[in-house]
């Protein structure tokens, strides 16, 4: 039994995001807040993570083995899950083996860990990479890095559900469309099939575009019979995943005293910052309501905290 009993999802508040450059533009954003829903298993991942759970259970599988870096906050939660709830988990890790604030983590839920290289990590969609594990593991269950794929989207699309529920706590009748950081495209694909159209999704890119986001995005669409409609994806790599610079950092620094939001250089930082530059740019109309989506990841950033040191 991967799940609790009870049909369980954490509830996000949804909250507003006053800063000057959007009351200087009049957009109006709220923020969902999935950095508050769990300490451990934080952000959109537990959201990612719930159908892949169902689908283990239905194969009668012990455990999860899955994929990440050594600042995966997928590993993360997937880790912090399964020594919660009580199953094994495997990690597949890109790179040499390193010590991060993430891995000791890892290994303090009780992870087993395989480090791969970085060629062996890039075979991860080959066909084939999974049978020898498989065949080590016969009795776990695979998820794909990120929690993507179809059943991660499904997970996500629950967030459309909570947001509709608040609403009118801010007041808000309608919101014009949703803006989110992008790693695999998955909370993005969840959102669109939600929303069948009703509201555009747009998507920060965390990651270049040899990263495959777009093809992922599509495939699982496809894969759910829904044709390709109703987002958009935006270069805010910054010039390479986990790539930060001094004007990031700035606007990071800037925004948490100003808000009191805490962000982080991967995901939110950088699709906050991209909000901003089309917001600046006159690309976001005068009167336009947004729900920004915090998708946590909190927990990587102390793999940054050198950074954050130089700009103090």
């Amino acid at each position: 039994m991967f799940l609790p009993p009870t049909d369980w999802l954490p509830q996000a508040p949804l909250e507003r995001l006053d800063l000057d450059w959007l009351s200087a533009a009049r957009v109006e954003v709220a923020i969902l807040r999935l950095d508050l829903i769990d300490p451990l298993i934080s952000g959109n991942k537990w959201f990612k993570l719930v159908e892949h759970l169902k689908a283990a259970d239905r194969t009668g599988a012990e455990g999860i083995i899955s994929l990440g870096g050594a600042h995966s906050n997928h590993l993360h939660a997937l880790a912090a899950a399964g020594k919660r709830l009580g199953f094994p988990t495997v990690g597949l890790l890109r790179g040499h083996a390193q010590e991060t604030p993430t891995v000791r983590d890892l290994q303090a839920f009780g992870m087993q860990l395989h480090w791969l290289g970085y060629a062996g990590y890039r075979a991860r969609h080959e066909p084939g990479f999974w049978e020898p594990w498989q065949a080590r593991y016969p009795t776990l269950h695979a998820v794909p890095e990120g929690g993507g794929g179809l059943p991660g989207a499904l997970g996500c699309a629950a967030l459309k559900v909570q947001v509709d529920a608040q609403l009118a706590n801010l007041g808000w009748s309608d919101f014009h469309a949703w803006w989110l950081a992008c790693g695999t495209g998955t909370t993005l694909a969840g959102l669109v099939l939600a929303e069948a159209g009703a509201h555009p999704v747009f998507g920060a890119l965390a990651v270049p575009d040899d990263h495959g986001v777009a093809p992922q995005v599509e495939a699982i669409l496809r894969e759910a019979g829904m044709a390709d409609a109703g987002y958009e994806l935006i270069d805010a790599s910054r010039g390479g995943f986990a790539k930060v610079d001094a004007r990031l950092l700035e606007f990071i620094d800037r925004s948490e005293q100003a808000s009191g939001l805490a962000l982080e250089p991967l995901y939110t930082g950088k699709a906050l910052l991209a909000l901003k530059n089309r917001v600046e740019a006159g690309r976001v109309a005068s009167g336009t309501r947004l729900v920004f989506v915090h998708t946590g990841g909190l927990q990587g950033r102390r793999g940054f905290n050198t950074h954050f040191k130089k700009i103090e």
